[in-house]
């Protein structure tokens, strides 16, 4: 970190991404020009991001506040920066039926409510002119889960939030989408479910196949980012559910 409080990232270290037939994975070569992102990775995540970046897919769990969202993006910039993919694309789900088609504007303006989490962390780790450009440009990509239906993502990073909301016909399908020189992250967390028949989510079945799938992680932050109530209140809740 520099005098000025922001992070620099040294790879010179660390065996990091790079460009595999089957997706990036492995052998970054050392950085000359290294990005300087306004917020810094706790030793949590740093630890669970030099993992990540060994993984085709990663699953990162952890309860509201635990910083899931913040980590998968900056993982998500420095892949796009360094130009190991081309495009960032980034779904959510809206409600448990997908229906956004009812709200008024483009299918951005719609997933806007519903992607400002993401916006706002990639805004405050680089930037709004810059994040602002690519979304411009659609280097920075927002769709929603139900218009991923047919697509193939190439030399792409591909940020699912929120996908406990994500039923296993859909994680199914999303997951089937990544193509040649491409990365996923899921964020979830299964205590927050808001599907109406809970056992319909299709996260849990991304645990087991960590187990048997090579190039599948699930990794869980613990650390709480925010007010340190949030962590009380949220097992208050934990309690009175059991």
């Amino acid at each position: 970190m520099n005098t000025n409080g922001i992070l620099e990232v040294d790879f010179d270290e660390m065996e990091v991404a790079g460009i595999e037939v089957n997706g990036i994975k492995k052998g970054r070569k050392q950085i000359k020009n290294k990005i300087q992102f306004n917020l810094s990775l706790n030793d949590e995540q740093k630890k669970v991001k030099a993992q990540i970046l060994n993984d085709t897919i990663s699953v990162l769990t952890g309860k509201a506040g635990s910083g899931k969202t913040l980590l998968a993006t900056q993982i998500a910039l420095e892949y796009l920066f360094y130009r190991e993919v081309e495009r960032v694309v980034i779904t959510r789900p809206t409600v448990s039926n997908e229906d956004i088609g009812f709200l008024p504007g483009s299918m951005k303006e719609k997933m806007d409510p519903w992607v400002s989490p993401i916006q706002a962390n990639m805004t405050m780790l680089y930037g709004k002119a810059k994040i602002q450009k690519f979304m411009d440009e659609d280097i920075i990509e927002i769709a929603p889960i139900s218009f991923m239906r047919g697509r193939t993502f190439v030399n792409a990073c591909v940020i699912v939030d929120e996908s406990q909301n994500i039923t296993k016909t859909q994680m199914e399908m999303i997951l089937s989408r990544l193509g040649i020189n491409s990365k996923m992250i899921l964020t979830g967390d299964t205590t927050q479910t808001d599907l109406k028949n809970k056992k319909e989510s299709g996260l849990p079945y991304l645990f087991n196949m960590a187990n048997t799938i090579n190039g599948l992680g699930v990794y869980e932050l613990k650390t709480n980012h925010r007010h340190p109530i949030v962590e009380e209140v949220l097992k208050h809740f934990e309690d009175i559910n059991k």
